[in-house]
């Protein structure tokens, strides 16, 4: 049993090919647009603020935030690795959005596996560049640390780090789906008035924007130790 809006869909693309279409995708499309149009719209008013020379309030809001982020990656990761800074300042703010989407009804997306390992995966591909990029030759020897049997357990100890991203990420957020879940459906009805307003603001924000900072700030302390060593 699930809380929250469930949408579901396919798409017959031939008689034998059909692609099945999620809340989690559905869910996770809608926020992409959003934050994609939220950009572009900040960017065309960027232009206009540098020719007017007038900074506004979305532009002190919005500088104030790439500011701050740009200094918490530079104090985990490093100055090596600075040009990944725009990837997860991208990941922090879809995983916000997608970890507090639970407020408005829908479903969120990271409450579901198949969408956690893949960003997991694509923070391990981010380690491995930064790594290989900088140290290369020190990064590629320390699989074979301190000698080269142990090549197939370190290797499956970097390969448990999407695993455990993935899961820790996926886990907090469905357990709290799973509560609200159950609360509006096995509670006493004057339970239900009042109560899920505080569960909300925990579970959904409050745990939800924890998550985000975990999953994001450890992604980034791993690029860091594998470009610094």
């Amino acid at each position: 049993m699930d809380f929250g809006i469930q949408i579901h869909g396919s798409l017959s693309i031939t008689d034998d090919i059909t692609i099945y279409i999620t809340d989690t995708l559905l869910v996770a499309w809608i926020l992409i647009g959003i934050l994609t149009i939220f950009a572009i719209v900040v960017r065309i008013k960027s232009r206009k603020w540098v020719v007017m020379g007038k900074p506004s309030g979305l532009q002190n809001v919005v500088e104030l935030l790439v500011q701050n982020f740009e200094n918490l990656f530079k104090n985990s990761a490093g100055e090596k690795v600075k040009n990944l800074a725009p990837w997860f300042f991208t990941l922090f703010a879809f995983l916000i959005f997608a970890n507090i989407i639970g407020v408005t009804g829908l479903r969120p997306p990271t409450a579901d596996w198949a969408m956690t390992f893949p960003l997991a995966v694509t923070s391990l591909v981010m380690i491995q560049y930064a790594g290989i990029r900088h140290r290369p030759k020190e990064y590629i020897k320390g699989f074979f640390q301190p000698v080269f049997v142990f090549l197939p357990v370190n290797l499956l100890g970097e390969l448990s780090k999407p695993i455990a991203l993935s899961f820790r990420l996926f886990g907090n957020i469905l357990a709290g789906t799973i509560l609200m879940s159950m609360l509006y459906g096995l509670a006493p009805l004057v339970l239900t008035i009042g109560l899920p307003a505080v569960l909300h603001a925990y579970f959904d924000i409050a745990a939800g924007l924890l998550q985000a900072y975990i999953f994001t700030i450890l992604s980034i302390t791993f690029v860091g130790l594998a470009s610094e060593g």
